[in-house]
């Protein structure tokens, strides 16, 4: 693992404890960073930090907080309810 994805998995951390807390500008901060990481090392980032992160406003989805999430023809559907952007993924 190079110094460019445990960087990212801490900041990954860190915005999750930052959505708990109810700091979503600090979330969002951390998850901009996260992505320019990994875009100048280009480096992927984890399957599950993307689907906890709205690609359209940067913030860390929290369910029942600021995201809506169901389960439509065997896809799972995620709403950000700050900028009403939709993903679709696949049921695993």
């Amino acid at each position: 693992m190079s110094i460019a994805e445990e960087r990212i998995e801490r900041l990954h951390e860190l915005a999750r404890e930052a959505a708990t807390e109810d700091e979503y500008d600090r979330a969002r901060e951390y998850v901009r960073l996260a992505r320019r990481l990994a875009e100048r090392n280009r480096c992927g980032l984890p399957k599950s930090f993307q689907r906890s992160t709205c690609d359209a406003c940067d913030v860390y989805l929290r369910p029942g907080r600021n995201a809506r999430v169901r389960v439509h023809r065997g896809r799972v559907v995620v709403r950000c309810l700050e900028c009403g952007a939709t993903e679709r993924y696949p049921f695993e």
